[in-house]
């Protein structure tokens, strides 16, 4: 797998991290973890085969997650690039996935769902076991930000495996859902005294990195609470094992 980072941030404009998006290629195929309003832009910036895309996957309904899910798709009706396209689009994501897409779509007549290719719509409930792709096994995993936000597993054909946690606050169970991981993405939104508890702070999310022993960690949805500071130089106070920083425009292979 390759995951290449689209935005390492949050809500908060940031002059070098947009917010949440994360383009992940396969053997089976080419998907985006959550489309944040900067991603759509983003993927062309990096110079990604952003008509190709496969699958789309919304951990929750917070918009600096999902905010760019209705401009990608009011761009793909009429971009030349999709006008030939033939196969599906998935996009996944919480129960309560359509009602959100519909009411914006209906808000102005977008027609977002009247694309020139097939697109598919699935709302995964919490301890689903389902295929994203063709080949990605995918299990989802609710965690405490909001009501429906969920981390997700993914397995390739190869038994390569990468857990997404996205905005969560500390949960022991993420331990079981992500123990011997290949590549864990983990948010660490804050490095001390985080103001709210549905986020973690560094102390925690090592914590988990301890007990979770993931063969790579990367910590991303980063606020400007780190700016200036060394992530993975603060991390290794706490774990020893591989800790890289987000950063937009990250690729990396495992």
């Amino acid at each position: 797998m390759k995951l290449i980072v689209l935005g390492s941030g949050t809500s908060v404009p940031h002059a070098s991290r947009a917010a949440a998006a994360y383009w992940l290629e396969t053997a089976s195929g080419k998907l985006l973890l959550d489309i944040s309003a900067d991603a759509p832009h983003r993927m062309a910036e990096e110079q990604l085969d952003w008509a190709d895309l496969d699958a789309i996957w919304i951990s929750h309904f917070h918009l600096d997650h999902l905010g760019g899910l209705a401009p990608f798709l009011f761009g793909t009706r009429v971009a030349p690039q999709t006008q030939g396209r033939q196969k599906r689009l998935g996009i996944y994501g919480a129960v309560g996935l359509k009602k959100i897409l519909t009411a914006i779509d209906q808000a102005n007549d977008y027609r977002l769902l009247s694309q020139p290719f097939p697109l598919e719509l699935m709302e995964i409930a919490p301890e689903s076991e389902f295929e994203l792709l063709a080949g990605l096994s995918a299990v989802a995993f609710s965690t405490p930000h909001t009501r429906e936000s969920l981390a997700i597993r993914l397995e390739d054909k190869s038994g390569t495996t990468l857990v997404y946690t996205s905005d969560t606050g500390y949960s022991d169970e993420l331990i079981g859902f992500a123990k011997g991981v290949n590549l864990l993405l983990m948010e660490c939104s804050f490095h001390k005294n985080k103001p709210v508890k549905t986020h973690l702070e560094l102390t925690e999310a090592m914590q988990l990195a301890r007990a979770c022993e993931p063969q790579k960690l990367v910590l991303s949805h980063l606020y400007p609470d780190w700016d200036g500071i060394d992530l993975a130089a603060e991390a290794r106070k706490f774990w020893s094992g591989e800790t890289i920083e987000a950063f937009d425009g990250l690729r990396l292979g495992f």
